[in-house]
């Protein structure tokens, strides 16, 4: 059972990283056409939420007090998980190129496993800290930044910020201690991430510009609305609440370790939509990660897991 358990989880994480491997395709595509990047969150936000709206009323099966005793876990992942780290990502890559951003969002899957070290007191065996270089190898290889990468000092920050967003992501995701199901904390996180950037797009702290304008995409003209229900959908509904469900069963270590795959997915889907050809180093560079999923997985199977693990709301202060 905890084999099949296990391998449901893994099947789950990769639709979850496959799913957030199209966004960056399809957002190019509206920021392209003259979107803002915070008007771009907010609408896959809130579509995402309005998506999961019935199958998360299902699953909640009338006990919605779970959402009033778990508010704090709910905000979190809404703030954080959602709103900082997309908006912290799509800001970076105005200043940055794609590569050096995701490198640095990445960083994220070191920070779970110092959380999990600082406060849990996981110290990291030697085949995970192995298992994490070569994983972190092929990162630099799939991003493939010594072709042409830039660097600007602000475009790093956000980088960073996108980072501890991705961290809050997997830990609050893994909490197995979370009475709400996982497709509901989805649900709830996207809303209240929805109606936080909406609100700070009202108050003018960050820009909203939305166009009705025809966007393109792998070489065709699309109405814009394809591409908000593509990236509402796929990018976001199913990215997150398959990402929470493989949270709950592999851990956050193990979880955020398979999400590496997320950028291979994301360069084969420009690839194919956007006709950039992967080079050789970035091939190369996608075995070391599956390499080094392995080699974590391996060490949590003979060594002591995080699931269950409860994280407190202090993370993003840490």
């Amino acid at each position: 059972m905890r084999q099949r358990s296990t391998g449901a989880g893994m099947a789950l994480a990769l639709v979850s990283a496959l799913a957030f491997g199209t966004s960056g395709a399809i957002a190019k595509g509206l920021l392209d056409a003259g979107w803002s990047p915070a008007a771009a969150v907010t609408a896959r936000a809130a579509i995402a939420a309005v998506l999961l709206a019935v199958p998360a009323s299902i699953a909640m099966r009338g006990r919605w007090r779970l959402l009033l005793t778990g508010w704090r876990t709910v905000l979190l992942f809404g703030v954080m998980a959602v709103g900082v780290t997309q908006l912290a990502y799509f800001q970076a890559v105005q200043h940055v190129s794609v590569g050096v951003a995701l490198l640095l969002e990445y960083l994220g899957v070191l920070l779970v496993v110092l959380w999990l070290w600082l406060r849990h007191g996981q110290r990291p065996r030697p085949l995970s800290i192995a298992g994490g270089v070569v994983a972190l190898v092929g990162l630099v290889g799939v991003l493939d930044v010594a072709s042409g990468a830039s660097v600007n000092p602000l475009g790093v920050v956000w980088g960073l910020i996108a980072a501890v967003g991705l961290a809050t992501y997997f830990v609050t995701s893994a909490d197995a201690r979370t009475p709400i199901p996982p497709v509901a904390l989805a649900a709830a996180g996207l809303l209240t991430g929805a109606v936080t950037l909406g609100l700070v797009g009202a108050i003018g702290i960050l820009p909203m510009r939305f166009t009705a304008a025809d966007v393109t995409l792998a070489g065709q003209s699309l109405p814009w609305w394809v591409l908000v229900g593509a990236l509402g959908l796929i990018s976001t509904a199913i990215a997150y609440s398959s990402g929470v469900g493989a949270a709950r069963v592999l851990g956050s270590k193990v979880a955020s370790f398979v999400g590496l795959t997320e950028v291979l997915f994301a360069v084969l889907i420009a690839w194919a939509l956007l006709g950039q050809l992967p080079r050789p180093i970035q091939l190369v560079g996608g075995v070391l990660i599956l390499a080094g999923v392995i080699a974590v997985k391996a060490d949590e199977r003979s060594g002591v897991s995080d699931v269950g693990v409860e994280p407190e709301p202090a993370i993003p202060d840490s």
